[in-house]
Parts: structure tokens; C-alpha cells; sequence
């Protein structure tokens, strides 16, 4: 008999890497852009200037894996939350979809807007 294949060591690695990239640059930005700048601590970019950094491919690559990985990373926190903490076990698989598709379509618009 052949063991059926989980998809957790996949979602794992998104939770992992968004977890990661998320715990080194979204503070940094929150920090420059919704404390620093507002306070006038520091001139903030110009609309041009951010508009002609995203103009660059790699840009819109970091921009995208950014968000999307920080999606994912937040639909699995969410998703063991709900089963763990709430004790949704028997809606395992319903919060899963919800979750990640959640998650699948907030990346999905966002490379839509980048693109």
C-alpha cells in the first residue's frame, strides 16, 4: 500500500520563506513609510521615483515575491489558528482552500498590478 502525499512540506516552505522575508523588510518599511516619512523624520520618495523604480523588472519581481510570500505566511498562520486554537478540526480542509486560495488570489492581483 502506497501512503497518500501530503502537501504540507510545500506550504511549510512558502510559510517559511514568507516568514522570513517578511520579518526582515516589512518593518523596515512601516517604519520609513508609516512613521518616519509622516513624521517628517525623512523626505519621502516622489511619486516619479517610486513609479521609475518599479519600471525595473527585478523590482516588480522582489515587489511581488514580497507580498505574495507574506500572503502565504499569513494564510498558514491563520489556517493553524482556526484548527488549533479554535478547534476547527472537522473544517480542515474548507479553512485549507479558503486559506491558500486566499492567499493564491492576493498574488495573483498583485502580479496583475505589477505587471
Amino acid at each position: 500500500m502506497s501512503a497518500k502525499k501530503s502537501n504540507d512540506p510545500f506550504f511549510w516552505t512558502l510559510f517559511g520563506a514568507g516568514g522570513a522575508l517578511s520579518a526582515m523588510l516589512i518593518p523596515a518599511f512601516l517604519f520609513l513609510f508609516g512613521i518616519a516619512t509622516p513624521l517628517g523624520w525623512v523626505e519621502g520618495p516622489a511619486y516619479e521615483s517610486v513609479k521609475m523604480v518599479l519600471l525595473h523588472p527585478l523590482a516588480r519581481i522582489v515587489a511581488f515575491f514580497l507580498v505574495s510570500l507574506s500572503l502565504f505566511h499569513g494564510a498558514h498562520r491563520f489556517r493553524f489558528t482556526l484548527y488549533d486554537g479554535l478547534q476547527l478540526k472537522h473544517l480542515f480542509q474548507l479553512i485549507a482552500v479558503i486559506c491558500y486560495g486566499g492567499a493564491l488570489a492576493g498574488s495573483i492581483v498583485t502580479g496583475y498590478i505589477l505587471w
